[in-house]
């Protein structure tokens, strides 16, 4: 019960990232602090994992910036609980796949010694939440890198290990397919996922590719756009960027010297803040009906409604065009909507209304009382 009340208290304070609705949780994986204040300017709000950290250097650095940090439970930062700084602990990363051994590759780590470590890392600290970073195994039923004689039915004991839970799929980076940019859907798949394995209120995470990884192919910035507004329409509730690269030359912060990416990047988590309460708490909106003029290219939509406005989150989920026609129940011939961050309004005709959408596109829509009332009275 203690341990419960310390927990609430983190979770609940004014400093915290994880209470605050107006601000949705965007990480980035593994940085060194000397770029916090850029990856702050690009819409980062959260640091996940410190190289061979934290340092007592590391935690000067970050607190000057105003980046918090989810870290590892050593004794630099236990020294430091009650920095608020620290907004979390890291568990051990991707302990779902297969683990290096003299000679290649062993089992993975079990879910009970996940847990197991999740026990004793909230015991050393009940106020603060921890995180746990699981592999692509998650969405890629192909992938063979968790070993012999693991199961899909592991992942239900595995979110037993950390509070809040996130994995990490690269579909056109890290998926050794020659049209590996066909499979986007895979990062959703994953979160539909990972939903199901966590219980309602659980935070869950996943990661976004914005680099080159292993200089063989790098998605675009549209295509991590999509990414992106994929993972939140399928209930993502905190994002983290993999910015590194490996190939042909090692960059940590690769992102930051892609000019184009760091654009849309820093674009995107903006528009994500801009909704932030929209996301956090806005109520569910109405059910809408979606029919896709190319039935091989779905588009999804999440609907939310806040403060006298409806929400309309949309993306194509293939990699081709389609054009997609939305069915609003009660909403008025005369409607007006419209698209966030595309200077442009779409007209409802008899209580529906049609998009034209590219490869991947995202369309955001917003119906408010001063543009026309959504439903009827």
């Amino acid at each position: 019960m203690v341990a419960a009340c310390y927990l609430s208290l983190i979770l609940t304070s004014p400093q915290s990232l994880l209470s605050d609705p107006t601000r949705f949780p965007i990480g980035v994986w593994l940085q060194s602090t000397a770029n916090a204040e850029r990856y702050k300017k690009a819409g980062i709000n959260v640091y996940v994992g410190l190289w061979e950290g934290p340092k007592e250097k590391d935690l000067s650095a970050l607190k000057k910036a105003g980046m918090p940090v989810i870290c590892d439970q050593n004794k630099v930062g236990l020294a430091h609980i009650a920095d608020r700084t620290i907004l979390g602990w890291l568990q051990q990363d991707e302990p779902d796949n297969a683990q290096p051994i003299a000679g290649g590759y062993g089992p993975c780590v079990p879910p009970a010694k996940v847990i197991e470590r999740y026990k004793t890392m909230k015991s050393l600290d009940p106020t603060r939440p921890v995180m746990l970073n699981l592999g692509q195994g998650v969405a890629n039923d192909e992938w063979i890198g968790r070993g012999n004689g693991a199961s899909l039915d592991d992942y239900k004991s595995y979110v037993k290990g950390g509070d809040i839970i996130s994995f990490d799929i690269y579909p056109v980076a890290g998926l050794p397919k020659p049209n590996s940019e066909d499979y986007l859907y895979m990062v959703p798949k994953g979160v539909d996922r990972l939903r199901g394995w966590v219980t309602k209120t659980t935070p869950s995470w996943n990661c976004i590719e914005c680099t080159g990884i292993d200089g063989s192919k790098k998605a675009t910035p549209e295509q991590v756009k999509a990414e992106v507004w994929m993972s939140i329409i399928h209930g993502s509730t905190g994002l983290l960027y993999f910015v590194h690269q490996f190939k042909p030359t090692f960059k940590e912060a690769a992102l930051l010297d892609d000019a184009p990416m760091l654009d849309m990047v820093t674009k995107v988590n903006r528009q994500i803040q801009e909704l932030a309460r929209v996301i956090n708490v806005g109520q569910k909106g109405p059910t809408i009906k979606t029919i896709s003029s190319d039935p091989k290219i779905p588009v999804d939509v999440l609907t939310k409604s806040l403060d006298g406005a409806s929400y309309i989150f949309s993306v194509g989920m293939r990699n081709g065009p389609t054009s997609a026609a939305f069915s609003v129940p009660g909403m008025k011939q005369t409607a007006k909507i419209e698209v966030l961050g595309e200077s442009r309004i779409v007209k409802a005709n008899a209580g529906s209304f049609k998009d034209n959408f590219k490869p991947y596109d995202v369309h955001l829509y917003k119906v408010t009382k001063m543009v026309q009332t959504f439903y009827k009275q």
